[in-house]
């Protein structure tokens, strides 16, 4: 088996600088969220609604896709459906950063 497509996707979504910053303000925003009960006495609190806005918009289509088929009562779902969003869009971010790295640091090929 070839590693090569593995070692693109991982990347992709771990390796440059726009997808590490955005996986580490959704970890932080996730890290906040479920440490919030230790220091808030509030219940109800719209704490969790960051870590979900973050992960906005592929958010939608994943926890909508994990409820239809786990079912909406499924331990995890929307804490997984968000990690699983942030890692889609770090993954997006990062295709979109190489391909304008490479766009800007590569000689145009038709102005020579």
């Amino acid at each position: 088996m070839n590693a090569r497509p593995l070692r693109t996707l991982t990347r992709l979504t771990f390796a440059n600088p726009a997808s590490l910053a955005y996986l580490a303000v959704v970890g932080v925003a996730l890290v906040v969220a479920a440490s919030e009960p230790l220091y808030s006495d509030v219940s109800g609190s719209m704490i969790w609604v960051w870590p979900a806005m973050l992960a906005l918009p592929a958010y939608v289509p994943i926890a909508a896709l994990g409820a239809a088929v786990l079912g909406e009562s499924a331990p995890g779902l929307f804490v997984g459906s968000i990690v699983l969003a942030a890692l889609v869009q770090s993954l997006t971010l990062g295709a979109l950063f190489e391909f304008l790295c490479g766009r800007l640091t590569r000689p145009d090929s038709l102005s020579a």
